[in-house]
């Protein structure tokens, strides 16, 4: 049974109070739920770096850095980045006539997909293939680059910062001078490898979108390097990303935690082995006979039983050593003792060989 406002009450006052109740029901069905802002996000999850002293992280953030590779696992390509920097200060001197410093600024392990999530919409991204490893690469040159780039090697005062014009796509006259700068990168990108294993990377397409550049899974790790190019009040930055999978067939050589490395072997260890080899006993068997008897003739053996060899003074014996025939010796005699004078060393048989 439904309850009616007091009867004195007008009948715009029922209304009134009816719809009252109605818009308060309304707002409270229709009140957002809190949403958490991204501080108190990382916060909870762990990422929250702001606390002085805080513990090592712990749980999600653990788990998420756990699919990650460390590139200090791989100490040379360190070695072959600085190799690059000092390539690229001469090479691009020559190339831009200009006075050319090159730092780097981090090498980071990531996951190709948060790094392709990450690239802004005005860079270019130049895919290469390493002919060896017969795997990619991706160079990207931030805007920055692009416009310092071309105002240099078109002629642009010294001492004034590049002109962009944002909002249009690039002309083919700066793509082709884009090109020609990562023809030079990759050159000098291939002379860095050298010492380590000859590689020669090959400048394949250049393209603006991230998702045409998709060279590998985007769960899989990568290394970024990341260059800081100045050219007085000019320059940019370009990435060199390098996927864990191109660099495979060289893994071992990029393990070295120094150049000529050898894995697995120790030289001191080895001249030790080898001198106390030369002192180690070993027994030799003379065989004087093998015959072929049958097994009844075996199972009548006793003690005393004589067997006739088939070799006297002066016949060819084998030498062996763990059942490996080592020598053809001749039989003989010395100081009442059989002997036996070695002529003949038995060639190794290959593995294979019947």
């Amino acid at each position: 049974m439904s309850e009616t406002p007091a009867t004195g009450a007008p009948p715009a006052a029922w209304a009134a109070e009816l719809g009252g109740a109605e818009d308060a029901d309304g707002a409270a069905a229709a009140a957002p739920e809190r949403v958490l802002s991204k501080a108190e996000i990382e916060s909870l999850l762990g990422f929250d770096e702001t606390q002085a002293g805080a513990p090592p992280a712990t749980g999600i953030q653990k788990i998420i850095s756990s699919g990650l590779v460390s590139y200090e696992r791989l100490p040379m390509l360190e070695i072959v980045f600085d190799r690059l920097v000092r390539m690229m200060s001469k090479s691009l001197r020559n190339f831009t006539s200009d006075n050319v410093e090159i730092g780097i600024d981090n090498i980071v392990s990531l996951r190709f997909g948060d790094y392709l999530n990450s690239i802004p919409p005005s860079a270019m991204l130049a895919v290469f293939k390493a002919e060896e490893w017969d795997n990619y690469g991706i160079l990207v040159i931030d805007s920055a680059m692009i416009y310092s780039i071309v105002d240099v090697l078109l002629g642009g005062r010294r001492g004034t910062s590049a002109m962009r014009i944002e909002g249009r796509p690039y002309t083919t006259i700066e793509r082709t001078l884009v090109e020609r700068l990562i023809d030079v990168v990759l050159s000098d990108l291939s002379a860095s490898f050298d010492p380590i294993c000859p590689v020669n990377f090959r400048f394949e397409r250049l393209e603006i979108n991230p998702r045409f550049a998709m060279i590998s899974r985007l769960s899989n790790a990568a290394i970024r390097a990341q260059l800081r190019i100045e050219m007085e009040d000019r320059g940019g930055r370009i990435d060199l990303l390098l996927p864990y999978a191109t660099l495979e067939p060289v893994r071992e050589l990029l393990l070295q935690q120094f150049m000529g490395e050898k894995f697995g072997r120790d030289s001191i260890w080895e001249t030790h082995l080898a001198e106390e080899l030369w002192n180690t006993e070993i027994e030799l068997d003379a065989v004087l006979d093998e015959q072929v008897m049958r097994l009844a003739d075996v199972m009548a053996l006793r003690p005393g039983s004589r067997m006739v060899l088939g070799v006297g003074p002066g016949g060819r014996v084998e030498l062996r050593c763990g059942g490996v025939g080592m020598f053809e010796a001749r039989v003989g005699r010395r100081k009442q003792r059989l002997a036996v004078a070695v002529e003949e060393v038995i060639p190794r048989r290959a593995v294979g060989d019947e």
